[in-house]
């Protein structure tokens, strides 16, 4: 039987401001001694009043705006009651029906458009340790990551694949990078995965009955890994004719499988309700423009621009814009680099096969070295000329661009060249033969 995966993300980020969600706590919790970021407000001591991060807040809305969100113009917090002992209060401040972002959407490299539902604020959790002490099996609290602001995104569950999910989540902690609200470093925990997995049953209409929620994966590897065991596992359910659980259940590495750890709460089992102790929110438009302004180039956007204005190849461009940093170094050096006739692939080439230390290198530096090289060899002309026209006869295609009128074919030729002649030809040179030889 043709069994149909349906899969839905919930993204939890821990956003990188000063302060805590709802006081004046230190977020920079990691690696702290255990309970000493902490007062009366993330302990839930009685009588203590959360005061809302408006950083938080508006990183949140930039979150949603750079997920192609609408952001509604009344917005609430609420309570989201479950006792559990990382939760000193009984509840937790989160959102329920009037998010700060709701409708957006990403589009994977195959064009497929992954809906999302909402990104909403909500303060995070203390965290658990299981330990032994004094030959007793004993759980530890620490209240320091009590309290920092945490951005939960949530996918429709438009995901039919592994690939699908792994691809949509590396951009997305691309793009939370490049907005510069959280470094979204798994091995701390600031990015957290929960997949959620279903197997729709030939002809069976809507969602499938049942969904599975694998919580807490720290790790792009571990994710594939476990939906790949989730579908398997369902399947062999499904083929014996019983529905799987509705249960949430947890990665484990070591067996390389997920395991049971509790019944799936619905919505209407946390008993949400306006949080009394926070007014309000008003959205101005001005404020959603203001914001929507203030964004950088987008990881997407950055992509494409690459390759166009810089006529480099899918490969490069997408090596390059990986981490804002290299990025805006190769933008930088590109700009220095046109004056010194160096062209954008020669720069690429440096700075992805010569790894070249970023923080310890200016973009102004590396056009010096490029140059340096290439004033110092020279190839002979015939020898040259012979590859140019090698390259014109191996590369059909662009040349049929060039001559269908994009100029800007003619940078892929030299950057080939370029690359024969291991940046021992004058890029200006190459430029006039193939242009002689092309006509």
């Amino acid at each position: 039987m043709k069994y149909t995966p349906v899969i839905g993300l919930e993204v939890h980020v821990e956003l990188y401001t000063k302060s805590k969600m709802f006081c004046s706590c230190s977020a920079d919790y990691f690696g702290k001694k255990p309970n000493t970021h902490t007062c009366p407000v993330c302990l839930g001591l009685p009588g203590a009043l959360p005061v809302p991060n408006k950083k938080a807040i508006e990183w949140c809305i930039a979150i949603g705006l750079a997920l192609n969100c609408q952001i509604p113009t009344f917005s609430k917090f609420d309570r989201k009651n479950y006792f559990y002992p990382d939760l000193p209060k009984g509840y937790q401040i989160s959102q329920y029906d009037q998010p700060f972002c709701v409708n957006g959407n990403i589009t994977l490299s195959n064009g497929k458009k992954i809906r999302i539902t909402r990104a909403h604020m909500e303060e995070d959790t203390a965290k658990l340790t299981h330990a032994e002490v004094n030959a007793k099996n004993v759980s530890l609290i620490d209240f320091n990551r009590s309290g920092v602001p945490l951005v939960e995104i949530v996918t429709e569950p438009d995901f039919e694949n592994a690939v699908e999910v792994v691809e949509y989540l590396k951009l997305l902690q691309q793009t939370v990078r490049y907005l510069g609200v959280s470094e979204a470093d798994m091995e701390k925990g600031d990015m957290r995965l929960e997949p959620n997995i279903s197997l729709k049953r030939p002809g069976e209409n809507g969602l499938p009955g049942y969904k599975v929620e694998v919580k807490n994966i720290n790790s792009f590897k571990f994710v594939e890994k476990a939906i790949n065991f989730e579908l398997e596992r369902q399947k062999e359910l499904l083929e014996k004719g019983e529905t799987p659980k509705q249960e949430t259940r947890g990665w484990n590495e070591q067996k390389q499988a997920t395991l049971s750890q509790r019944s799936k709460e619905e919505a209407h089992d946390y008993r949400y309700f306006p949080e009394p102790d926070i007014p309000l929110f008003t959205i101005s438009r001005e404020d959603v423009t203001k914001t929507k302004k203030s964004l950088p180039e987008l990881p997407q956007a950055k992509l494409a621009r690459f390759k166009k204005q810089y006529s480099l190849t899918s490969y490069d461009a997408e090596i390059l814009t990986r981490e804002k940093q290299t990025a805006d170094f190769f933008d930088e050096a590109v700009k220095i680099g046109n004056a010194h006739n160096i062209i954008p692939k020669q720069i690429a080439n440096i700075i992805i096969n010569k790894k070249t230390d970023l923080e310890k290198t200016l973009p102004a530096e590396l056009i010096r070295t490029i140059k340096a090289q290439t004033s110092r060899v020279t190839i002979d002309q015939s020898d040259l000329e012979k590859i140019v026209g090698e390259v014109i006869k191996e590369n059909k295609n662009i040349v049929a661009a060039y001559k269908a009128g994009k100029t800007n074919a003619i940078q892929v030729l030299i950057g080939i060249v370029m690359q024969k002649t291991k940046g021992q030809a004058n890029a200006n040179d190459v430029k006039s033969l193939l242009e002689n030889q092309l006509r």
